[in-house]
């Protein structure tokens, strides 16, 4: 993985910009050096001071270019927890949208092949592996992966499919066709009922240890008066699916 934007960073500040890249800001004008790198400083044309990082993980949701709601990132993290996804598996993937769940899998060093329907969101997801370093580990490819897998089945196998499509059902059905013996299937979504499909749908395919959890977090508040969890904010983000072949 190669590093192909950083952040900028001053005070509440953070700017995703790439070496070589000039950006106005009212604090003055940026000019990023062409080898910059990660703990380097940078100034503006008016002498404010810039921290250059590193992306991480949680960069890439707050930073990269959107085409619709993401998974968020304790969504992704539960996923990667509960499949043991890891460097050198092959994934396949559907319902790449942002992109935000293959830029993580490739960063941890999996080799993910993504379907993405619409392909102004495919191009932008495409932009979006480069900005995050990873477009050699992501194959993103506009299209149908239902459509696609009487071809897939031919190859060698996924070690995880992840799905994040409406008809992911029709997709679990030939789950063991597409994974190789103890592979692992994941799927999300934001609504029960497609989750209860899914979850049928692996049922009769006769995948092991099917499961269901919901994903919900609350921050702390902590004051002099005591602590309880904060009353702001959406607690649910979604509906996680694991099932594993035989």
């Amino acid at each position: 993985m190669t590093d192909a934007a950083y952040l900028l960073v001053h005070a509440d500040r953070e700017y995703l910009l790439e070496p070589g890249e000039e950006f106005g800001t009212d604090l003055g004008v940026l000019e990023v050096p062409e080898d910059v790198e990660a703990g380097d400083t940078v100034e503006t044309h008016l002498g404010e001071t810039f921290e250059v990082r590193e992306l991480r993980g949680p960069d890439l949701f707050d930073h990269l270019e959107r085409t619709g709601a993401p998974m968020m990132p304790r969504d992704i993290g539960l996923l990667i927890g509960h499949t043991g996804a890891s460097a050198g598996d092959r994934v396949l993937d559907a319902g790449t949208g942002t992109g935000i769940l293959s830029a993580h899998l490739g960063r941890i060093g999996a080799d993910v092949t993504t379907y993405e329907k619409d392909p102004d969101f495919a191009d932008v997801a495409r932009e979006n592996m480069r900005i995050a370093g990873v477009e050699d580990r992501v194959d993103v490819r506009t299209g149908d992966l239902a459509e696609e897998v009487d071809a897939l089945a031919e190859g060698e196998g996924f070690d995880l499919l992840t799905l994040d499509t409406a008809d992911a059902p029709a997709v679990v059905e030939r789950a063991a066709d597409l994974l190789v013996p103890g592979g692992f299937l994941a799927v999300y979504s934001p609504f029960v009922e497609g989750t209860r499909d899914a979850a049928l749908a692996a049922r009769e395919a006769d995948l092991e240890g099917v499961e269901t959890l919901e994903t919900i977090q609350r921050e702390m508040d902590f004051s002099d008066r005591g602590s309880r969890p904060s009353t702001a904010g959406v607690g649910h983000t979604g509906y996680l699916l694991f099932a594993r072949r035989p």
